[in-house]
């Protein structure tokens, strides 16, 4: 193989069974397998598919031994929402201003995954819902990479519906693009430094040099498209194990006001993406790639690849040019040869 080097919640009923909803996620033992959902909608058309849901009690986890619980917005007391120290709904739904994604949500203080909620449910939820989650207790990259997933970060999955096969491993970089620019917009639109954030290629946000997010894209084809499961984890407002965006702005400022939150990066990032993605599917990616290149990290970068070369490790020196028409490096050698590098796992292979 050639190498490149390179909080608490109110309680719910199950099987007759009161769950506390409200409580510390710290004191969540990482084994427990209750998890309560909370539904709601931007408008009250949202709210009516969010009630049906519930009513039909049609979201599961894979295992049967998990717990899963539903609960309405409107079910909530305001002493309850007050006691919860976690994602704000209403301030997520005023500040989004989509016509599909991001309008029905399914919020959680602790899940395996919100990954698991919307593909293993991926049929009975609209196109475009939305899950989120405070603390992911499975969450996963990457072949089967483990996501650290702790307070402060932005954790979510979305769903959406695809046609062309072509296309869809090209989805993963309008994602990107998408949360690099909501970033540069609630930055721009609350008076904050402009925090420089950048892609990774094929699905790594970096910040100043150090990763502070990532994303995937999963997809089954059930009746002729593609069903994809697509999902974020953003570090928001946790230093550990590098940095996060709330850090870097304290770093730049010295308002102690300089702070992003993730209802506002969650709402500009679907607010961007349903632009994005519209351009995507009707003009292609071609029309994306400009703004792409000024926000990722390749463009002109030298990398070494190892061939085997009759049983000998040969080095040769390539430069990223950009990407192909299947959304692969393309490089380009000192011999004036064409490379196509292909992701595996966190290396790159020719």
């Amino acid at each position: 193989m050639n190498c490149l080097r390179f909080t608490s919640l109110s309680a719910a009923v199950v099987n007759n069974t009161r769950l506390p909803l409200y409580r510390s996620v710290a004191s969540m033992d990482a084994s427990s397998s209750d998890f309560t959902l909370v539904l709601s909608g931007k408008s009250s058309s949202d709210n009516e598919i969010a009630h049906s849901i519930k009513q039909n009690n049609s979201i599961t986890l894979s295992d049967d031994s998990y717990r899963v619980s539903l609960l309405l917005e409107s079910e909530i007391t305001k002493q309850e929402k007050e006691e919860a120290s976690s994602f704000n709904r209403q301030f997520f739904f005023n500040s989004l201003s989509t016509n599909q994604f991001g309008r029905l949500l399914i919020w959680s203080p602790r899940l395996t995954s919100t990954h698991d909620v919307v593909s293993l449910n991926f049929c009975e939820l609209p196109i475009g819902t939305v899950c989120v989650a405070d603390i992911q207790i499975k969450g996963r990259g990457r072949s089967k990479n483990v996501w650290e997933s702790p307070l402060g970060c932005l954790l979510f999955s979305f769903t959406l519906q695809m046609e062309d096969g072509k296309i869809v491993p090209l989805l993963q970089y309008v994602v990107s693009l998408a949360v690099t620019e909501a970033i540069k917009d609630v930055c721009h639109k609350n008076g904050l430094p402009f925090l420089d954030v950048k892609i990774k290629w094929p699905n790594d946000l970096y910040l100043n040099g150090l990763k502070v997010g990532g994303i995937l894209c999963n997809s089954t084809y059930k009746s002729k498209k593609f069903n994809v499961s697509a999902g974020i984890g953003l570090n928001v407002d946790n230093e550990k194990p590098t940095t996060c965006l709330n850090a870097v702005l304290r770093e730049l400022s010295d308002s102690a006001a300089s702070q992003l939150s993730r209802e506002d990066i969650l709402a500009a990032f679907f607010n961007k993406f349903e632009n994005l993605y519209g351009i995507f599917i009707n003009d292609g990616f071609r029309n994306l790639e400009e703004l792409y290149y000024r926000t990722w990290l390749h463009s002109g970068q030298r990398v070494i690849i190892q061939e085997k070369i009759n049983d000998r490790q040969v080095e040769n020196v390539i430069t990223i040019q950009g990407l192909t028409s299947s959304g692969y490096l393309l490089a380009i050698g000192e011999d004036n040869q064409m490379y196509e590098l292909h992701p595996d796992g966190n290396r790159v292979k020719k």
